[in-house]
């Protein structure tokens, strides 16, 4: 299974559904499950965010960790308009100059699982991807 690294608190809005684009530098040609893995550092700016305080973020909510994958989502699809600069209908949530990744399904887990996150989209170990499995909250994601 592929991760990718979200810093906090926007690996939590991912997870719990209120954030369904993850802006990106690049685009990628993989579609399907992701595991969102809560890197250790921490957007401090982004609690400024009105759209970030209207989700009612919670610190004590477990994807709220960090230094773990808290959640698998389905990538549907990547908008590259706002990366050449063009408009796009991506939403609130979508910063120009970047490529939109399009989230969807997002499965929080019960509990966080502990990894070593990486650049860009990256493989988890068999052992990292055994341990997702057996905490995700229903069958939907088994690759």
């Amino acid at each position: 299974m592929w991760a990718v690294s979200v810093q906090q608190p926007w690996a939590w809005a991912i997870a719990r559904g209120h954030k369904g684009i993850l802006n990106r530098p690049s685009d990628t040609g993989h579609r399907g499950p992701v595991a969102i893995y809560a890197s250790f550092s921490i957007d401090l700016e982004s609690f400024e965010n009105r759209a970030l305080r209207e989700t009612c973020w919670d610190s004590a909510d477990p994807v709220a960790a960090i230094g773990g994958i808290v959640a698998v989502v389905t990538l549907t699809d990547v908008c590259s308009a706002a990366a050449s600069g063009g408009p796009c209908d991506c939403g609130r949530w979508a910063t120009e100059g970047c490529y939109h990744w399009r989230l969807a399904q997002p499965r929080p887990l019960w509990w966080p699982v502990l990894a070593l996150g990486g650049p860009g989209l990256w493989e988890l170990s068999p052992a990292v991807a055994a341990a997702l499995v057996r905490l995700l909250p229903d069958e939907a994601v088994r690759t």
